[in-house]
């Protein structure tokens, strides 16, 4: 559960190990809401076909309702029985045997909240494989599965969380870039338009080299835009796979810039999303150094395989170049330590090598699944 980063895929990792653990037929996870309902609820063991028939996801009532303000286990022979209990839609399951488990904030701290822990979310398991009802044994299975999913889930928040706060740094950076380069460019457009203009009736050939001038600043002033445009574009990572994504992107970029950029990968697995997510913004990263500020006439980006079911990718250009060290030390960054960041989250490791007049290599390298 750990080794996940994304809060859906850890909901979804314990819902299908405490089910697998206590041999139930069904688990179900939800995460309340502020509004009565449950902001996520991961279901295990019901078919797509099933989950879809069944219809919205449930609200807060009955004996899920009653799971949220526990902060121990409810164990029932029949939930059905139950006083709590309230029904199901049409096509959901006849449930039997119940329990749950509240996953209950492992920061809590009594001394500072008189209203007790709070609750993260409630593991539902429903009917033991090959009848009977669920143990002392079982309960105290879960109690432990759910003290670790409580460590797993508050990790994931505090790094979507912190991705959050890092999407709204590069959107404050890309801003900052489209200042910087476009509008300058369509000032200075805008001044030598004016020039020619005046220059037309008396030294026509002035104001030729200066329209020249106009459409040269003008093709600049698109290329930074596009540029611009690819950095907001939302990657289709989960429709299209890294390697497809980045293929893509490379695409965009060669067509709006000089310099010639090249994309290549070979033998890459499917990784975990987290990472596949750290690549694809270190390559972007990665190439908004290059093209932007290292003057490079060529770019290679490639995308590797490694026996260990990872994967490494390396950005390397002609640029150039700089010392990192001298870097650090005026206090720019050119995003290196956002790059590292990203990195080490996802279990991965980040180098890079440049020196004045030799070009830049930046390299990941992550674990994969």
């Amino acid at each position: 559960m750990s080794r996940h980063l994304e809060v859906r895929e850890v909901l979804r990792r314990i819902t299908a190990s405490a089910r697998r653990l206590l041999g139930a037929e069904y688990a179900a996870l939800g995460v309340p809401d502020d509004h009565g309902g449950f902001a996520q609820f991961v279901v295990d063991g019901v078919t797509d076909e099933q989950w879809r028939a069944i219809g919205p996801l449930p609200r807060q009532h009955g004996v899920l309702a009653a799971m949220l303000h526990e902060t121990g286990p409810i164990r029932l022979d029949d939930v059905r029985r139950a006083p709590a209990f309230g029904g199901w839609p049409e096509a959901h399951p006849e449930l039997g045997a119940f329990l749950g488990m509240p996953i209950v904030d492992a920061d809590h701290d009594e001394d500072e909240d008189e209203d007790g822990p709070e609750v993260l979310g409630v593991i539902y398991l429903a009917d033991k494989r090959g009848g009977g009802g669920f143990t002392d044994h079982d309960e105290e299975l879960l109690r432990i599965l759910a003290a670790h999913a409580a460590l797993a889930l508050t990790n994931a928040r505090l790094y979507e969380r912190s991705r959050e706060l890092t999407l709204a740094g590069e959107r404050a950076r890309i801003a900052h870039d489209l200042h910087d380069a476009v509008s300058q460019k369509l000032f200075s457009l805008r001044l030598t338009a004016k020039a020619a203009a005046k220059l037309v009736d008396r030294d026509p050939a002035r104001a030729r080299a200066e329209l020249a001038e106009v459409a040269r600043l003008a093709a600049e002033a698109a290329d930074e835009l596009r540029a611009v445009v690819v950095e907001l574009r939302p990657a289709a990572l989960e429709e299209d796979g890294l390697s497809a994504t980045l293929a893509s992107q490379v695409q965009v970029l060669d067509r709006a810039h000089n310099a010639d950029i090249a994309f290549a990968a070979d033998r890459v697995r499917a990784l975990p999303q987290a990472q596949e997510a750290a690549l694809l913004r270190v390559a972007q990263e990665a190439l908004h150094n290059a093209l932007r500020h290292s003057g490079a006439g060529r770019v290679t980006v490639t995308l590797a395989g490694t026996p260990e079911r990872g994967a490494v990718l390396r950005v390397s250009d002609n640029g150039r170049g700089f010392d990192p060290g001298a870097v650090r030390r005026a206090g720019r960054h050119l995003g290196l330590a956002s790059m590292r960041d990203r990195a080490a989250a996802v279990g991965g490791r980040l180098t890079l090598d440049s020196s004045p007049g030799t070009g830049t290599i930046v390299e990941m390298e992550v674990p994969g699944a």
